[in-house]
């Protein structure tokens, strides 16, 4: 069945996270760096202060801890920016045993399995968990609130372009929402930091788009309500979404996923990796 796998993972996610380990701290004071790839890459930025592999290798960070964030621990870039890195390492994995824990100090696994679909969602999410974990904070919540998102969806809709904008802790959570969308349901999505979007790239905006901006606190909110406010004079599909953690926020985005591949008639399990076009342009880089 169609996104069965993708299916699985997002319900099991309450159960996952109450597996995260919480037993491991960041070493205090020490200046941490985080890296990844894609979707790790996004649950990296989450720990505070991130750079993306390939900029880790052109520009190895000036850190006294790298964390590594790889979902199998075999990533090609995330694997160049731990041997470019000359000090201590660790890893955040769903794989202890893949080619990156062999050249870190400390291996953190952060599920129970290996997620079976190509659209990663509960495996995010526990790498999300373990990471605010390290850092002290108290976790033992999400499970429960990741449980009332899932009984709470948004509408699919037949939209062929989608928005997600976010600032500060919650830019993250709008490109992982992209990335998702993108990944699962094959639709033009964007990410927009919510300033930026203010700044011109309304211009490309119109009553096709369906759009979601994250509220964030503070300052961050009020932006937030000034582009609502922008895509409502806009006439766009708007969704203004109080968000309170990036582990909880995401989850009625992969909800949307599903929904919106069932509406189309794709399978998000796969991520086109069973269509031949894609499988050759996959070919050609590492």
């Amino acid at each position: 069945m169609a996104g069965e796998a993708t299916r699985e993972a997002v319900y099991a996610q309450p159960e996952w996270l109450r597996g995260v380990p919480t037993d491991r701290r960041l070493p205090d004071g020490a200046r941490v760096v985080a890296t990844g790839c894609g979707t790790s890459f996004h649950a990296a930025m989450t720990l505070g202060t991130a750079i993306q592999a390939l900029e880790a290798v052109l520009r190895p960070p000036d850190a006294d801890l790298l964390v590594l964030v790889s979902h199998e621990a075999d990533t090609p870039l995330t694997l160049e920016a731990a041997q470019a890195f000359a000090g201590p390492k660790w890893l955040v994995t769903g794989n202890p045993n893949g080619p990156i824990a062999e050249l870190c100090d400390e291996v953190i696994a952060t599920t129970p399995e290996i997620e079976k679909s190509w659209c990663h969602t509960a495996s995010y999410t526990s790498a999300v968990a373990t990471l605010a974990a390290l850092r002290g904070e108290d976790v033992g919540w999400l499970p429960d609130a990741v449980t009332e998102a899932l009984a709470d969806p948004w509408p699919a809709s037949e939209h062929e372009r989608w928005l997600v904008a976010g600032a500060g802790r919650d830019e993250p959570t709008a490109l992982e929402a992209v990335l998702k969308l993108r990944e699962g349901t094959f639709v033009a999505a964007e990410a927009h930091h919510t300033e930026q979007l203010l700044h011109g790239h309304l211009a490309a905006v119109d009553e096709r788009v369906r759009c979601f901006v994250l509220e964030g606190e503070g300052r961050a909110a009020e932006r937030a309500h000034d582009a609502v406010a922008a895509l409502e004079v806009l006439r766009c599909d708007v969704t203004l979404l109080p968000t309170r953690h990036p582990v909880v926020d995401i989850v009625r985005f992969h909800l949307l996923v599903l929904d919106v591949a069932a509406v189309r008639g794709v399978d998000p399990d796969l991520i086109r990796r069973d269509d031949e076009r894609w499988e050759r342009a996959r070919s050609v880089y590492p």
